[in-house]
């Protein structure tokens, strides 16, 4: 019987991953330069998934902790993509291109712990990253037929998918923050940009997603749902293990994950607010 029900997993996720061509890795040349004895080229890089299907949107990606996805080549894109990896056939059919968004080469270090070494708020809030993912964006606009783009930034990550929708503006179709983090860490670098950061200067169309029962201290939903207007999907349920701020609990939609990605696709399509999911 596990046997036959392994054979049935494997059987659904071939078809899940055959929705998507063959994953492109993206790199461009930033014009900076990195390096203090010898110079060298600063690359910012990404992965695209592309359905096999026509697509003209495509869905930036940023993941949570540490922020970093170090990106060597175009298999790793799995690993960064939190709890949208396993129903990328969900986005694949409705025509939207996933793209999994790195720091730049120089941004992307980390330390033992998983303590990033860069990419920090002074980083994610700054033009330099707004420049360099204006190239990715180019680069999908001019060779890959994408005409919409909208960004997305999971916990941490939600840093720069804010500081990007108030830096490109309209530039942008739409940004989503997924279990935002608003309060800083013990290490000040990271997340300290939240407290006064304006929601009101986001151009574009913005959508929150935010579990009720977050239990992350750097995450909590009331702040959320403070700032969040009539742009907020709450989810609700789900089978909580582990780290309250890791990838198994409700701060990222642990058994409530296909509903989200299903809310999320909504919004990008029809910009239809799902206001409460899970239930």
């Amino acid at each position: 019987m596990k046997f036959l029900f392994g054979l049935l997993v494997l059987a659904w996720s071939s078809l899940g991953y055959s929705q998507i061509s063959n994953p492109v890795l993206i790199e461009v040349n930033t014009g900076r330069e990195a390096g203090f004895i010898s110079k060298s080229s600063v690359f910012q890089r990404a992965i695209l998934l592309k359905p096999s299907i026509p697509s003209d949107t495509a869905l930036l990606f940023y993941r949570g902790w540490s922020g970093i996805a170090n990106i060597k080549s175009e298999n790793d894109w799995h690993r960064n993509l939190n709890f949208l990896k396993n129903n990328t056939a969900l986005f694949a059919q409705e025509g939207i291109s996933l793209v999994v968004m790195d720091c730049p080469s120089d941004e992307n270090q980390v330390a033992p712990g998983n303590m990033p070494l860069g990419c920090s708020d002074d980083f994610r809030s700054s033009q330099k990253h707004a420049d360099d993912v204006r190239k990715i964006i180019a680069e999908l606009k001019g060779k890959h037929s994408i005409s919409k783009v909208f960004v997305m930034g999971h916990s941490y990550g939600s840093i720069s998918s804010k500081w990007l929708a108030k830096n490109l503006g309209h530039e942008l179709d739409g940004s989503i923050h997924s279990a935002s983090q608003t309060l800083a860490g013990r290490n000040r670098a990271f997340a300290y940009s939240m407290a006064s950061f304006d929601m009101g200067s986001l151009k574009a169309p913005v959508l929150h997603i935010h579990h009720a029962d977050d239990q992350c201290a750097y995450t909590p939903y009331a702040k959320v749902l403070a700032y969040s207007n009539n742009n907020l999907i709450t989810v609700k349920g789900g089978t909580p293990n582990g780290d309250v701020c890791g990838g198994g609990h409700y701060h990222s939609f642990e058994g409530r994950e296909e509903v989200s990605s299903k809310a999320i696709i909504q919004w990008i399509k029809t910009g239809q607010v799902e206001a409460f999911i899970g239930n």
